[in-house]
């Protein structure tokens, strides 16, 4: 199966390039890079393509050249924080991306099954006691971040209903593990864990909103979903993935922090407190699990782990 996956040497494109590398299937992938980021670990068995998906000819020829059976848009700008600093340019990016790529798309015959990611922030800050979110909630972002995944979620249902484009939604909800960019919460307590283990900073670990209350899934079941997605989806519908609990970042940190011999006191940085932040939301997967039989197999002790021993390797190597 001759498969592309954009942004590959991202967090969640790296952990699906392994899963399919597993699967057997022939992987393609994009970058911005010149060469892949490094801390992707990517198999030399993948083709990866330096690619602007923001310029229509170059995409063009890369799927003309490639020639998919299936893909996996994953390439995004992905922080709900950073997108208020170029809100515009974060709904610009993530739609012109996708509109190149899925415009590209209808050229092959037959067309490819699409796989379009979109995100637990479509729905924002819930209504009333709406806290298990199923894919009938309203979607009411309140981030551009969100905006813009509201956007590419609609603009994958508009290709299929006028295209015939057989394109599958998801809306994943918070993810993490090892890989992930220090720009998010979990992996910046790791990194800043495995810093004070080696005298790199002072014993403070500085800290947003500890009482907000996320959905996590480990990253690696992530891919697994996505690729069940693509499986089992059927063309224009979306499907939740999360775990369907939702824990305070308090309650993640502490067990943290018992994987740890390190004294640490704790600082709250005002620069870490979102904009706009909706303080619990919970996902309900049921119509997902129901079709594909997904469930979450990795736990949230593993999760945070496998994420502290990344950044203790990292830090190690000085990277």
């Amino acid at each position: 199966m001759i498969t592309l996956v954009t942004g590959i040497d991202g967090f969640a494109g790296s952990h699906l390039s392994d899963l399919l590398t597993r699967r057997r299937h022939t992987v393609h992938g994009t970058t911005r890079r010149v060469s892949p980021d490094p801390h992707a670990e990517l198999s030399a068995s993948v083709t990866t393509h330096q690619v602007d998906l923001l310029h229509q000819d170059q995409v063009e020829r890369l799927v003309q050249a490639v020639q998919p059976r299936w893909v996996f848009h994953l390439a995004a700008l992905s922080s709900p924080a950073a997108s208020w600093d170029d809100p515009g340019g974060t709904i610009a990016t993530n739609a012109g991306m996708q509109a190149n790529l899925l415009g590209a798309l209808l050229s092959l015959r037959p067309m490819p099954r699409v796989l379009v990611v979109g995100s637990g922030d479509e729905y924002g800050r819930p209504q009333g006691r709406a806290r298990r979110l199923s894919e009938e909630a309203p979607l009411r972002p309140i981030t551009p971040y969100g905006v813009s995944k509201v956007t590419q979620d609609l603009m994958a249902l508009q290709y299929f209903l006028s295209r015939d484009l057989p394109a599958v939604r998801v809306r994943p909800f918070n993810h993490a593990g090892p890989r992930q960019s220090s720009d998010f919460a979990l992996a910046s307590f790791a990194q800043q864990i495995a810093r004070i283990e080696l005298d790199k900073q002072p014993p403070t670990l500085k800290v947003g909103n500890l009482e907000a209350r996320r959905d996590f899934t480990d990253v690696r079941d992530i891919a697994r979903a996505y690729l069940l997605a693509v499986e089992k989806g059927k063309p224009g519908e979306v499907y939740n993935i999360g775990s369907g609990s939702a824990p305070r970042l308090r309650e993640l940190l502490a067990i943290l922090l018992k994987m740890t011999r390190a004294k640490v006191a704790l600082e709250v940085d005002a620069t870490r407190k979102r904009t706009a932040e909706a303080d619990v939301y919970v996902c309900n997967a049921r119509c997902f699990q129901r079709l594909s039989g997904w469930r979450p197999r990795i736990s949230l002790e593993r999760m945070l782990r496998d994420t502290l021993e990344y950044w203790r390797r990292r830090e190690r190597s000085g990277d």
